[in-house]
């Protein structure tokens, strides 16, 4: 079995219109969340996502767009993402958000999907000081996260006590490329796909990860896409500026 793990959208229908094309064959997709917020195609890539399968978190920014949370601890730029979002969202897709579920969430054995982390949803898992405690509690071998927009994870095994960082090595910032590894056993592992439609990593190309569940193996993907498109939307809509701008900065 083959699983495609999608995270941070973030409403850019060409970014994720082009992971799905450049995505190998897979059998089930899993999505971590901020399906919507910052960018301009909330209806459009909420109704593309649930074509593709029904395993979700939920993300802050999904919270937000949805009326779940108010808009205090949003930065400028993406409280007024978040309200244009809301205007425009379909009373059907603003239920679908409203309506998705809180990570962790376990859809298959020895997995776990999460946005920020297991013991809070909106945590910032940025480096291996805050990934410790995180892997010493974990639930499953295998954690999925997102909410940082940073492609990666973190490793640890307890046998020899020998703590990683994973980072994907990449010729360049451009083209299609992958980086594939093989899990070990007895090991525990947070790994995040990356963000499909704001990357934070100073990659601008959108991101993802295949999980082949038989061979063991996690392959990151960078991918570029037509990032003119996105932030012709982005001004058209009246959004923030900054919000098209940074999409070329993979920041």
């Amino acid at each position: 079995m083959r699983i495609l793990i999608l995270s941070d959208i973030h409403a850019n229908l060409e970014a994720l219109e082009a992971c799905l094309e450049a995505a190998p064959p897979y059998d089930l997709v899993f999505n971590l969340g901020d399906i919507v917020g910052y960018g301009a195609d909330p209806n459009e890539v909420i109704e593309r996502v649930r074509q593709l399968g029904k395993v979700f978190v939920r993300g802050n920014h999904d919270r937000a767009c949805s009326g779940g949370i108010n808009l205090d601890g949003f930065n400028a730029n993406a409280g007024l993402a978040a309200l244009w979002t809301q205007d425009k969202l379909t009373s059907e897709n603003f239920e679908f958000l409203r309506q998705l579920p809180k990570g962790p969430l376990a859809p298959m054995e020895y997995v776990e999907l999460v946005h920020g982390s297991a013991r809070d949803e909106d945590e910032y898992v940025l480096v291996l000081h805050d990934a410790q405690p995180l892997l010493m509690q974990a639930a499953a071998p295998l954690t999925f996260f997102g909410h940082t927009h940073i492609q990666g994870g973190f490793s640890e095994e307890p046998n020899n006590h020998r703590w990683q960082t994973l980072i994907p090595v990449y010729r360049s910032t451009t083209g299609k490329q992958h980086f594939m590894f093989h899990l070990r056993q007895q090991a525990r592992y947070l790994i995040n796909p990356g963000s499909v439609g704001q990357p934070r990593d100073n990659d601008p190309r959108a991101a993802f990860v295949l999980y082949d569940v038989e061979e063991g193996s996690i392959t990151f993907y960078r991918v570029p896409y037509n990032i003119a498109a996105a932030q012709k939307k982005i001004y058209a809509a009246g959004l923030p500026d900054r919000l098209a701008e940074r999409l070329v900065e993979g920041r």
